[in-house]
């Protein structure tokens, strides 16, 4: 079988499922379900399709990449169900906004750089808005449902390329050194509450600082967590090895063995 034959006849064998399960005649559950009670779904398979990318499991990427087009065709069924549109609305919509966003590969736009890829990227989609009817702001669009670290990220990207940034690493990290400075006189006077505001202010400097470093404070959290969790387990096996059961270990006992995986890991 050609492989767009058989694209097309698996695409729409799984579209097919999908309205069987919420038909009559199909599953209760799947008949009950909303735009609210899915949505949940949505994020949580978004999220194990990163972890098996982190994980470089080939395999793994490509089940949970089908539990995540399974979501997106479910909500489909469910907006078509209501007569608000269909997965060819869908298609031929993200279709032709990503010929409109590319008018360097589908128009006569000359680029030369990723740089300016993005510039023009940001001035379309400033179009978009303007035509839509959409407010103005810079930080028009950026989700709230976004991770905090994400978004904070993608907050001062969007106002970075309104001109509102720092001029340079040392700038930032300045700002760094000052927000460490105001958390420290904050806890000097146990004052809860200026605590929590300060620690917030000198993440959110953090971000940037890893931003103008072309990094991504999200990513970069979420290998710090992978990291801490291989270690700590690392750490469990250690102690495990010693005759020690980690359930019952001693502060001292675990410090020990933590500083030995870290030795092994350098």
């Amino acid at each position: 079988m050609e492989t767009k034959d058989r694209l097309t006849e698996a695409f729409l064998s799984l579209y097919g499922l999908v309205s069987r399960l919420r038909g009559p005649g199909g599953c209760p559950w799947d008949a009950q379900q909303t735009d609210s009670t899915v949505k949940m779904y949505l994020i949580e398979e978004a999220y194990e399709v990163l972890d098996a990318i982190e994980n470089g499991r080939p395999e793994d990427v490509r089940e949970e990449l089908g539990d995540l087009l399974f979501q997106i065709l479910f909500l489909t069924n469910l907006a078509r169900d209501r007569g608000e549109f269909d997965l060819i609305d869908v298609i031929e919509g993200i279709k032709a906004k990503m010929i409109k966003r590319h008018p360097h590969v589908f128009g006569g736009t000359s680029v030369s750089t990723p740089s300016e890829v993005s510039e023009n990227w940001e001035k379309i989609k400033k179009e978009e808005k303007g035509l839509a009817g959409s407010p103005s702001s810079a930080l028009s669009g950026v989700p709230a449902g976004l991770p905090a670290l994400l978004r904070a990220h993608r907050l001062s990207d969007r106002v970075s390329k309104a001109g509102f940034d720092w001029a340079g690493r040392e700038e930032v990290w300045a700002k760094v050194r000052e927000e460490f400075e105001e958390l420290s006189e904050a806890l000097a006077k146990g004052d809860m509450e200026a605590v929590g505001e300060e620690t917030g202010d000198l993440l959110f400097s953090l971000v940037n600082l890893a931003r103008h470093w072309g990094l991504n404070a999200e990513r970069i959290m979420r290998e710090t967590n992978h990291k801490f969790i291989n270690r700590f387990k690392e750490m469990e096996d250690e102690l495990r090895s010693m005759g020690i059961d980690p359930d019952g270990a001693t502060l001292e006992e675990m410090d020990r063995a933590w500083e030995k995986v870290k030795t092994k890991s350098w």
